[in-house]
């Protein structure tokens, strides 16, 4: 590679390590030798000698219960993030909990780790404060201190949601509650959700209720058509967290005679793209998960670039958009 660079062996080494200041045009001429040798470096050579890998983790657990889908756009935008920069991403979905993380920053696997899917008294967050390197968290614990966590701003989410069905109209409030299953899962954004979707109701003096299912799927929504049917004569609307209980509950008002954005109104909390999916497209409350993903990873390569750790918890404003399933009545 040298020769065909017509450099020596050691500039080569500076391009690739960066330990040294190097000419554009030089490094123009490596980089373009190691293309036509299709030369990849080695992470683990790196790392026995003392370099960086060039390798983020990405670690997520999967329960059962998990939207695969919804983790698409982190991915995404975290492995396009780190290709700009030259490194690779390694998923990691093995829920090993702190043994998992230390043995993947131990082993000298990773230069950095992106650790998703926080509960609120999450084990690996103790393992992490420990780490010899960098880790952002997407979430927040009950205790983020001492690490650096990204995430949307979930009780601003619930307010808009609420906001945007009291100005089209809506004299109730039904939030659809979780399943037992996402109860057990500790998520700390799921009771803040709740909790700002009621206070959000209370303070615009409109009745509010949940709708607890009671099982996954179909089967937790036995009597809610019933329920909206009632509720509809008085301009109910609907807040929805999940793309699941979005589908699930325009289904179950269609099969009442109940059109979405008519007779009830329905605010999910989902991307544009699945928002505009459904048949009747859903005014949703995007969590902007790119956007998320993009300042976490601001975060971590500021981290890797010697930038003192913030420590800090940055949120990012969700964004609402107005579709077919909010109108304003008259």
């Amino acid at each position: 590679m040298a020769k065909l660079a017509g450099v020596s062996q050691s500039t080569v080494s500076y391009v690739m390590s960066g330990a040294r200041s190097i000419s554009p045009q030089t490094r123009a001429r490596v980089e373009a030798a190691m293309r036509e040798l299709s030369y990849h470096p080695n992470a683990g050579a790196r790392a026995l000698a003392g370099r960086r890998t060039n390798v983020i983790g990405l670690v997520a657990r999967l329960p059962g219960n998990t939207d695969v889908a919804a983790l698409l756009p982190f991915i995404e935008t975290i492995s396009a993030s780190s290709r700009d920069r030259d490194y690779d991403v390694v998923l990691v979905t093995e829920d090993e909990g702190p043994a998992g993380l230390e043995r993947l920053a131990g082993r000298a696997i990773v230069d950095a780790i992106v650790l998703m899917d926080i509960r609120r008294d999450d084990d690996r967050v103790a393992a992490a404060r420990k780490l010899a390197v960098p880790v952002v968290l997407i979430g927040v614990p009950d205790q983020p201190q001492g690490l650096d966590c990204v995430d949307y701003d979930i009780e601003l989410a619930g307010r808009l949601a609420v906001q945007e069905l009291v100005e089209t109209g809506s004299e109730r409030v039904i939030l659809i509650g979780e399943t037992p299953s996402v109860w057990a899962e500790n998520f700390g954004f799921v009771a803040q959700f709740a909790a700002s979707v009621e206070d959000a109701a209370r303070e615009a003096g409109v009745a509010f209720e949940v709708y607890e299912p009671d099982a996954e799927g179909w089967a937790g929504f036995t009597d809610f058509g019933s329920r909206v049917s009632e509720l509809a004569a008085t301009s109910v609307g609907i807040v929805a967290r999940t793309p699941r209980a979005i589908d699930i509950a325009m289904q179950i008002l269609q099969s009442h005679g109940i059109t979405p954005g008519q007779g009830a109104s329905i605010v999910g909390v989902c991307t544009d793209d699945t928002a505009t999916a459904f048949r009747f497209p859903v005014t949703n409350v995007s969590p902007e998960p790119r956007e998320v993903s993009r300042l976490a990873m601001e975060t971590l390569f500021g981290r890797l670039d010697g930038a003192e750790p913030r420590h800090e918890v940055r949120l990012v404003a969700p964004r609402l958009t107005r579709r077919a399933t909010t109108a304003i009545r008259a």
